[in-house]
């Protein structure tokens, strides 16, 4: 079943004014995010609730690395399902670029729509590999000049605009997706680094504060990464993509999608 938020969580700030000649009114502080409520609280995340830091961390690890892991080839049929476009459902609708495209153009000449390793692959050595070579929560239908652009760059503001990208930019050491998809990254690839701790005989995957990462299991920026979690928020598509992952194909979820609050608890 769907998520059910019951209170939005991106940090509310308070504000007042004096009416009164002469009144003075104390400073008010914006008050801290509300926690997002979902229907898995009291079941899928029943060990993560009301955790914090590392606990959290660890918590999540262990409940979504239940995982059915799918081959690298069965990630085709699955991404024409788990990004449909809604309005059409012939098409899927393209990450960074946000075009939506037939889903028989899937392939690797121009314009086709490939698999897109928003972690990328070689961030970690773990190529197409099953488990995070095929990892749906962070594999997505991308444009091929696109996603060639985006390279195995790291993550961060700046650069000039990607061609035909939406509003994505590049420069010379990393890659910032158009403003609508900048949470949907963000929380893929906080979700990778959760998920893969490199206890399962793939790398240990951390985000960190650096470009120019290269095939170190790294990826930055964590402070870009956190600041475009907070300012693009959940939207339906990313949640009903969530949903489908579960139900469909990995019966796991990305926590950050159902608690976007999670990610300034951990990090």
């Amino acid at each position: 079943m769907p998520a059910t938020h019951t209170g939005r969580w991106k940090t509310l700030a308070l504000s007042t004014s004096a009416i009164l000649i002469g009144l003075t009114l104390p400073t008010m502080t914006a008050t801290p995010a509300s926690a997002t409520t979902t229907a898995y609280d009291s079941t899928y995340y029943k060990n993560a609730v009301g955790k914090s830091g590392t606990s959290l961390k660890s918590s999540l690890h262990t409940i979504i690395s239940s995982q059915t892991k799918i081959s690298y080839s069965a990630v085709w049929n699955a991404l024409m399902a788990t990004d449909q476009d809604p309005n059409n459902s012939s098409n899927v609708i393209l990450l960074y670029s946000g075009v939506s495209r037939a889903k028989s153009l899937n392939g690797g000449d121009v314009g086709d729509w490939n698999r897109e390793h928003t972690w990328a692959k070689s961030h970690g050595d773990f190529g197409e590999v099953t488990g995070p070579g095929t990892d749906l929560h962070h594999l997505r239908p991308a444009d091929v000049q696109v996603n060639s652009i985006r390279g195995n760059l790291d993550f961060d503001n700046g650069g000039s605009a990607v061609t035909n990208g939406g509003g994505s930019t590049v420069d010379s050491d990393s890659f910032a997706p158009r403003a609508a998809d900048r949470g949907d990254v963000a929380r893929m690839i906080l979700y990778m680094a959760v998920r893969y701790e490199g206890d399962d005989g793939f790398a240990n995957l951390e985000p960190n504060e650096k470009v120019g990462n290269g095939s170190n299991p790294y990826m930055g920026k964590l402070s870009v990464l956190k600041a475009w979690n907070e300012a693009d928020p959940p939207s339906a598509f990313e949640e009903k993509r969530n949903q489908v992952i579960y139900d469909t194909y990995q019966h796991n979820r990305n926590p950050f999608i159902d608690h976007p609050e999670w990610v300034e608890a951990i990090w």
